[in-house]
C-alpha cells in the first residue's frame, strides 16, 4: 500500500545515494538537514539484502564517490 504521501515501495529495494556528505548533524531540530564539504557521501535505508533494521529512511552509513556497491541505487528527484 501506498506510504502517507502516496509512495509505493520506498524501502528495501536498493539503498539510495544521496547527495549529502555524511558528517555528524548539528544539535537541535533541523528539517532537511543537507550536509556540504565532507569526502564521502552518504547512502540511506537499507535494501533486500540487508536486515530489517537498515530498511528505513532514518538510516544512513558512507561510501566514498565513485564506489561501486551492487545495492546502492539512486532516485532522479525534480527539485
Amino acid at each position: 500500500p501506498a506510504n502517507a504521501w502516496g509512495l509505493h515501495d520506498m524501502h528495501g529495494n536498493v539503498a539510495e545515494w544521496c547527495l549529502d556528505s555524511f558528517a555528524d548533524y548539528l544539535a537541535g531540530a533541523v528539517t532537511d538537514p543537507f550536509l556540504t564539504g565532507g569526502p564521502n557521501r552518504v547512502f540511506r535505508g537499507g535494501c533486500w539484502y540487508d536486515p530489517s533494521i537498515f530498511c528505513r529512511s532514518a538510516f544512513r552509513y558512507y561510501f566514498p564517490p565513485g564506489t561501486f556497491y551492487e545495492y546502492i541505487g539512486f532516485r532522479v528527484v525534480l527539485a
